[in-house]
């Protein structure tokens, strides 16, 4: 029985825990005395707890996040009920902050504060020993990143053919966005790039495909962006002599651009080819206005389905991003977004953030119509959080920020927009994910504001003083027209989780002939080609009379066959 768990609350299965796993690479001789042990939130911290302790360990690590701290308060209090003598040790961002009034750090025996590599074996050591832990609270100073154990062989062969891989190329952040945790680092730490690189090896030796780079800033340092890049694209090239053979592309993983981006309807894309390592797939966190010509070059050579890039916007505002302290030059960000979707066959993930302190209502929806007009695949809307420690809580009294008490602790009103307001806003981003990122309504998505304005955009322009031009030769706002459809959806639903796909479609459909007056032909046309591509094959009641009987036929005769889906954890995988 090991002596030491390192056990956490991941929020999927398919989230395997970096952070355990540096953590046990690096307990030096006590790693064998050890076992990593995670579960999901979705499990009941009961049954959480019996599984701990029939390992009967004498310390017990958790590693404490935003997502997960309420389960893990509830488990920490069970755990010490059931085993007062057990030692529980806590670990990561959500108790590295604030401790003082945390209800989980009052529980528990010890809170390490930090990067927990260097000071969690001298913990574990002290208490093996037949003493107690060093303190209450312990700050745990950077380690060398030169001096650690790289933790990729503590996934196992189960973790590869069913998780996602986290790696990490460097830590830490240069810039200073206030809403991050980021911004409290002082500096930006590399690992050694050449034993790196060999442990990618190994990973992909032994089956690992799909590659998450956790690096908030990848492309920070051109000549490291270089040679990681330079090493995957060495092992996607052909195998021998030129080969007309191609790789599947990952499920769902789509390259046109978001519906009603003004890119053209081709762009250039670097053909598939025959891997070396087949199914290679990898994702990146980009600083958007930072993209040299050698970055460019290389990403360009990617195949489709090979490349995720996330990009942080946050907010088009100038004013905004300098009074949170987020830098960044929105002409280079849009000449670098222009390049990704034009010349490169990446996946591009932008984001941004509802509710930063002084963007309206009508700042964030110029910057969401200017989002999509750049094409990506993916807008992902959030609402600010205010995470423990993150400098953004200056902003608390002067712009009346108020947050919700319990995690994610998510704005719910400040100075310029009110609750009702915000909870608009929350639904409108629900419904976003829920069709707009989707990837379930690709052909359909286009006609929410297709043409001119819609009257029901108009009111809603006109209530939240967005400035919406009425012309007849007009585009209309993406945001206007899609908020409509978030008020009317939820004043007929009540709620905006647990929806049928085919719930969903019916309501898009109605929505889209009753208040933009669409043909019904048109908008049932669009749904059953968004059936057929991703393998849908029960076209909703309501949609069926309008739709073109060779076109039903056609899905009817795919029955009993299977059909690639595009859910977003398939195109995402597990994001």
């Amino acid at each position: 029985m090991p002596e030491i768990v390192l056990a956490t609350l991941n929020a999927k299965y398919i989230h395997a825990s970096f952070g355990l796993r540096c953590l046990r690479a690096n307990l030096g001789e006590l790693r064998a005395r050890s076992a990593l042990v995670e579960f999901t939130i979705q499990e009941r911290p009961l049954d959480v707890a019996e599984r701990i302790l029939a390992l009967e360990p004498k310390i017990v690590a958790l590693g404490v996040y935003v997502w997960n701290v309420a389960p893990t308060t509830e488990l920490v209090a069970l755990l010490k009920r059931l085993r007062p003598e057990l030692v529980v040790i806590l670990g990561g961002p959500e108790v590295s902050h604030e401790p003082e009034v945390q209800e989980i750090v009052r529980l528990a025996d010890c809170t390490i504060r930090g990067e927990g590599e260097g000071v969690l074996p001298e913990v574990c050591r002290a208490v093996l020993a037949g003493g107690t832990v060093p303190a209450k609270v312990v700050q745990a100073p950077p380690p060398e990143l030169a001096a650690l154990t790289l933790p990729y062989d503590e996934y196992t062969a189960d973790d590869i053919a069913h998780r996602l891989i986290y790696v990490e190329a460097s830590r830490g952040c240069p810039f200073s966005c206030e809403f991050c945790l980021s911004s409290l680092d002082e500096t930006v730490r590399a690992y050694p790039l050449d034993p790196f690189l060999a442990a990618l090896e190994r990973l992909l030796t032994r089956g690992a495909r799909h590659f998450k780079f956790v690096d908030r800033t990848f492309n920070l340092h051109l000549p490291t962006s270089r040679r990681i890049l330079e090493f995957f694209l060495e092992r996607m090239a052909e195998v021998g002599a030129q080969s007309s053979g191609t790789v599947p592309v990952p499920s769902g993983v789509e390259t046109a651009p978001l519906p009603g981006s003004h890119l053209p309807a081709t762009v250039h894309r670097p053909p598939s080819t025959l891997h070396r390592y087949p199914g290679l797939f990898l994702h990146f966190e980009l600083v958007p206005d930072r993209l040299p010509p050698e970055l460019r070059e290389l990403l360009a050579r990617f195949p489709t389905g090979s490349l995720q890039l996330e990009v942080g916007i946050q907010s088009f505002d100038s004013e905004v991003t300098a009074a949170i302290n987020r830098r960044q030059d929105l002409a280079k960000l849009e000449d670098n977004f222009r390049f990704l979707r034009e010349h490169t066959a990446a996946h591009v993930h932008a984001d941004l953030i509802v509710g930063l302190p002084g963007e309206t209502v009508a700042g964030f929806a110029a910057g969401f119509d200017r989002l999509v007009a750049l094409g990506p695949q993916e807008i992902q809307v959030g609402l600010l959080k205010r995470l423990r420690g993150a400098p953004i809580a200056r902003h608390d009294a002067p712009e009346a920020m108020v947050y919700s008490p319990a995690p994610p602790y998510e704005i719910l009103r400040n100075r310029v927009i009110d609750f009702p307001t915000m909870q608009r806003l929350r639904r409108f981003a629900r419904y976003w994910d829920l069709v707009g990122n989707s990837g379930n309504f690709g052909e359909t998505l286009p006609l929410f504001w297709l043409g001119a304005p819609s009257a029901g955009a108009l009111r809603v322009a006109e209530s939240l003083r967005f400035p919406l031009k009425d012309a007849a030769v007009a585009a209309s706002s993406p945001f206007a027209e899609f908020l409509r459809f978030s008020d009317w959806f939820y004043a007929r639903e009540g709620r905006h989780h647990g929806l049928a796909l085919s719930r969903t479609m019916e309501r898009v459909f109605g929505f889209l002939v009753e208040e933009r007056g669409l043909a019904p032909a048109a908008v049932a046309a669009a749904l059953v080609r968004d059936c057929a591509r991703i393998g849908y094959l029960e076209v909703p009641v309501a949609v069926r009379p309008h739709a073109l009987p060779e076109a039903l036929a056609a899905l009817a005769a795919r029955r009993g066959t299977v059909a690639p889906n595009a859910k977003r954890q398939a195109r995402h995988r597990g994001e």
